[in-house]
């Protein structure tokens, strides 16, 4: 009687533990977004994202280093020709952020920005 007892609660514990992670949501994946750089422009300049997804930002320089910064998710990275940079973050907030190259590149450098729109 006792074993049988102790199989039964072993049984509906194990039970319970499977119940309990199979409702449990895995994270969802996160969505890559492949931007260029070059002399004097991001490539798109417009990225659209969902908020509370994950986004991997990988970014790749065409001709020179450049900087990568989005101030509002306090993400950074240098892009260095021949290499590609990744930058990954969570937007826990709708709304259009700017994102700009923080490197000096030469005239026109001020044109090197685009914009990060997160969406409900």
């Amino acid at each position: 009687m006792q074993r049988t007892l102790i199989a039964v609660l072993g049984t509906l514990a194990f039970m319970a533990i499977v119940a309990a992670t199979a409702t449990i949501a895995a994270p969802p994946a996160p969505q890559v977004i492949k931007l260029t750089v070059k002399k004097f422009e991001y490539s798109p300049r417009v990225v659209t994202v969902k908020k509370g997804v994950p986004v991997v930002i990988e970014i790749t320089s065409l001709d020179r280093l450049h900087g990568f910064k989005l101030p509002a998710f306090n993400v950074r990275a240098d892009v260095v020709p021949g290499e590609v940079a990744r930058v990954s973050f969570t937007p826990e907030e709708a709304g259009e952020f700017d994102f700009l190259c923080d490197i000096f590149c030469g005239d026109g450098h001020e044109d090197v920005t685009g914009t990060l729109v997160v969406q409900d």
